[in-house]
């Protein structure tokens, strides 16, 4: 189960906004991250920068973390805004500090770094009361979106290891093809 990676030769598929906006608004992503104007945020499997971009107005600084350097290079030639750092890395080695990012999030990338040691990573680098979003394929989804249902996390799978390395959940969310768990630092 998992570690499906995104083909980057398919990269201009995730700048589609109509497909992309039909599983998580820019709204709704904004309101479960609730950041402030200063929040660092780190974007986890940021791809071609779809959803930072929408992020990036709202916060401090963004690392678009992808571990396809692939993607970067799309995002570049797009336009990277000012307060964005690409950061080509593995979800479960994070480049950062203790406690140095306020928030987190992943838009259907879950299931690419679903794993303990990611899922410690993150809360390595969270600041206390750090915010971590999650909206991705569900395991109980159909297929006819996304990867492989056989690839794919339940939202019970992903809030049972989130709780399991110490997070809160503070909302979920099952939809037909994806969840939405936002969840916190205990």
């Amino acid at each position: 189960m998992g570690y499906h990676t995104f083909d980057a030769s398919r990269a201009d598929k995730l700048e589609e906004a109509g497909r992309r906006y039909r599983f998580v608004s820019a709204e709704e992503l904004l309101w479960a991250l609730s950041i402030s104007p200063e929040a660092t945020v780190a974007d986890l499997g940021s791809g071609t920068g779809f959803f930072t971009d929408d992020v990036a107005p709202h916060a401090g600084e963004i690392y678009a973390v992808d571990l396809q350097e692939e993607m970067h290079e799309y995002y570049r030639e797009k336009g990277v805004p000012e307060n964005v750092d690409l950061v080509t890395s593995d979800v479960s080695d994070l480049p950062f500090d203790d406690g140095g990012v306020d928030a987190a999030f992943s838009t259907m990338t879950y299931h690419e770094f679903a794993s303990e040691e990611a899922l410690a990573e993150i809360r390595r680098v969270l600041a206390p009361n750090g915010r971590l979003v999650i909206v991705d394929w569900s395991g109980t989804g159909s297929g006819d979106d996304g990867p492989p249902v056989d690839e794919r996390y339940s939202a019970d799978e992903a809030t049972d290891a989130l709780r399991d390395v110490g997070f809160a959940i503070q909302h979920e969310a099952v939809r037909p093809e994806t969840f939405l768990v936002v969840a916190t630092l205990e």
